[in-house]
């Protein structure tokens, strides 16, 4: 007998009790999704991932006492098996930015559909990053405007292998861990090996982390027009 699928556990946060309400109605009729519990503030959310140990937080930025990215800075060290997917009214690049530097796994605005949000859940809960992308592309133009210049390997970590070097540049185009495998001729579990040491190296916590760790430190830069 085919047991069935554990339920991706969810904790909502968000100030206002429309919202939460709204967002535990959107999830409701998936049999894969639970929603464990509802906090109004960052504070409370904290508390509530500490005691719960939720699979999901979905996290809104601004909210009172403690603000989403407090929050997800605080989740992210005491319970780092936990994956926060930031939502927010206001998706302005550095909200964004400063999400994914705390320890987010993914950002979506608010006006996404219920497909939209269930399925940034599940890809959030593998551990993975769930970007919008049309924030990841304005991510890309806005916080990497440095012209082109030639590769300067002594800039990179010194702690990293050529080939880890490789790996992580490819994850930041966005290549997923079968791309890599074709691109680099190898099979996907010493992808995997690499990823996980590159994450090790340099204190990631998962893509969206590396994608940024990538265009900050030039690894890679946006092509030319």
């Amino acid at each position: 007998m085919n047991q069935a699928p554990q339920r991706i556990s969810v904790l909502i946060a968000d100030d206002q009790p429309l919202v939460r309400r709204g967002l535990a109605m959107i999830l409701a009729p998936d049999p894969s999704v639970g929603v464990v519990g509802e906090a109004e503030n960052g504070e409370q959310a904290v508390a509530l991932a500490q005691r719960l140990r939720p699979d999901v937080v979905v996290m809104d930025i601004r909210m009172p006492v403690l603000d989403g990215i407090g929050a997800i800075g605080q989740i992210a060290v005491t319970v780092p098996e936990c994956r926060v997917l930031a939502l927010s009214t206001f998706d302005m690049d550095e909200y964004v930015v400063a999400a994914l530097r705390a320890g987010a796994s993914g950002f979506l605005s608010k006006d996404v559909s219920p497909e939209e949000l269930t399925a940034a859940i599940r890809t959030v809960h593998t551990g993975e990053a769930a970007v919008a992308p049309h924030l990841l592309t304005r991510l890309i133009s806005t916080y990497v405007r440095a012209p082109q210049r030639p590769e300067r390997p002594a800039a990179y970590p010194s702690e990293l292998t050529p080939r880890e070097v490789e790996v992580w540049r490819l994850i930041a185009t966005g290549l997923d861990n079968a791309e890599i495998s074709r691109e680099l001729a190898i099979s996907v579990s010493t992808v995997k090996n690499y990823i996980t040491s590159i994450f090790g190296k340099l204190s990631l916590r998962d893509r969206a982390q590396a994608v940024i760790a990538a265009y900050e430190s030039g690894l890679v830069e946006p092509r030319s027009a």
